[in-house]
Parts: structure tokens; C-alpha cells; sequence
């Protein structure tokens, strides 16, 4: 494949220390053409209207797309206060111009639920979601998170709750290399994928079960999680969308300058792809 044919985008979790327009002008020195905002990088968040029209507007100025707002969580334990958090995230997520909103499931070991209840949920959480996202005229990009405690770790079963609730043109997945592999999920569905999250893995002493959110860094040689193979299979497979930048471990806090780093990923992650 070319390295034309990738297109990344800039998930604010790389560069948590930039403020929401800061991540904009990143992007656009980057040669990007999306971000992906966040509600969970201190006070960098965007959680309100007011700072996602500002956010709309540096980015229709700089020619960016804004992907989405990362992430109402747990969005597949539904009840009368997610709703209203849905409903204000899907609000900021509009008023900042973005295509969607990304939902995460519940990673909790003490979730007494049984599979039939937590299928259950799913499936009322997705109904709901439906309505509001409708509204707004969002997606919803639904995330398998594949760590052994999660209570949605594997793409068909949301693959499965999203077609019984007749909700295929409202939401897609999200692939995330890291979770691909904690999980050992066999299937990718790349035609149902609307974005996908890269991060590596490089420490050789950690198990994959034991794999945690600080354990990922920027795609680099040596990952473990071999995203890059994963991205080849995704594109292989039908995937047109956008590749982001999702690392979380702890010294991206300390960098004084994210954008070197993220600019390395990409050279490597472009060449690696071209081969």
C-alpha cells in the first residue's frame, strides 16, 4: 500500500498537554487532517458547549475534521444518569463540529451482573443511544476494551447487540491494537469499523493479560502488538477510515513537546505500511 493511502489522525490522549485548540494547530503542523477530542485529559478536556464551539471553529479555520469526543463511559450500564450524560456529551460532541462520540464499556472485576443481564443492557443502552445520537446527527463508535475485567470484550458481541437493535447506520467500532490483542479477539470487521486506535507495547517482560493503559506507547519498532500488521489486515479488508494516535503511559505528561515523538510514529508507522 502507498503511504498516501493513510490517513492519520490526533487523538488528544498523545498530547495531553496541549489545550484543545494548542491540539489543533499540532495536527495541522503534523500534516493531519482529524483530531479526536477527549473529556479525560484534566484541564484540556472539552466537557462543555462554549469550548467546543470555540474548538469548531479553529478547526473549520484550519481545514481539521474532528472525529469525535473520547468517551462517555460506561456506556453499557444504562440508567437515568448516563442518559443525561449522554445527552450532554452528544450535545458538546455537535457544538464542536465532531462526527461522533466513542462509547466505552464497563471495566469493573466486581460487576455482579450475568451475561444475559450485561447482553441485556447493551442492547437498552444502544436503543437509547440511538435516539440521542440521532438527534444530534452523530455516530456512535462503540469500543471493545479487551482487558480480562471488561464487560464488552469482543467486537461481535456488539456487533450483535447493534444489528438487533436495527442501529447499523448510527454506529461502527473501534479497533484499538491494544485491545485487539488483550482481548485475543479472532474477528476485525473492518467494513464495520469507523475508527481505529494505535498504541504499542514494547516492555518484553509484561504478560499480555497483565497489559494496562500506561503500558502504551507511541507505533515504534519492537511493538508487540505488531499494529502495524493489524492496520495492513484492517485496510486489506475494506477499512477507508482514519488511523489515531491513542499512547496513554505516564511521560507523555512529562514531554515538553509531544509533536517530535508523534512525527517519528508516523514515518515509522508510513514506511512500515509501504512494505
Amino acid at each position: 500500500m502507498s503511504n498516501q493511502s493513510v490517513s492519520f489522525a490526533l487523538n488528544h490522549m498523545a498530547c495531553p498537554t496541549l489545550s484543545p485548540l494548542e491540539l489543533i494547530s499540532a495536527a495541522k503542523e503534523l500534516g493531519m487532517a482529524a483530531v479526536e477530542l477527549r473529556n479525560d485529559v484534566k484541564e484540556n478536556s472539552v466537557t462543555d458547549v462554549e469550548t467546543a464551539k470555540a474548538v469548531k471553529e479553529a478547526a473549520d479555520a484550519a481545514g481539521i475534521t474532528v472525529l469525535s469526543i473520547n468517551a462517555l463511559y460506561p456506556f453499557n450500564v444504562w440508567n437515568e444518569e448516563r442518559k443525561a450524560q449522554a445527552e450532554q456529551m452528544a450535545a458538546t460532541a455537535a457544538a464542536a463540529g465532531a462526527k461522533g462520540l466513542v462509547c466505552c464499556p464497563l471495566v469493573d472485576g466486581d460487576d455482579n451482573r450475568s451475561d444475559e443481564q450485561r447482553a441485556a443492557d447493551l442492547r437498552t443502552a444502544l436503543t437509547d443511544l440511538k435516539g440521542i445520537l440521532g438527534k444530534h446527527g452523530l455516530q456512535g463508535y462503540v469500543e471493545a476494551l479487551g482487558f480480562p475485567i471488561s464487560t464488552l470484550r469482543f467486537k461481535k458481541e456488539a456487533v450483535d447487540a447493534i444489528a438487533d437493535v436495527n442501529g447499523e447506520a448510527t454506529f461502527g467500532l473501534v479497533h484499538d491494537t491494544f485491545h485487539h490483542v488483550g482481548s485475543s479477539d479472532p474477528d476485525l470487521y473492518p467494513k464495520k469499523t469507523g475508527l481505529v486506535h494505535v498504541s504499542s507495547v514494547i516492555d518484553s517482560e509484561i504478560t499480555f493479560t497483565d497489559m494496562l493503559d500506561g503500558h502504551r506507547e507511541f507505533v515504534m519498532e519492537g511493538d508487540r502488538l505488531d499494529s502495524v500488521a493489524q492496520v495492513k489486515a484492517l485496510f486489506d479488508g475494506g477499512y477507508e477510515g482514519y488511523i489515531s494516535f491513542e499512547p496513554f503511559f505516564a511521560g507523555l505528561w512529562e514531554l515538553e513537546n509531544q509533536v517530535p515523538e508523534i512525527r517519528k510514529s508516523m514515518d515509522y508507522m508510513k514506511a512500515a505500511l509501504a512494505q
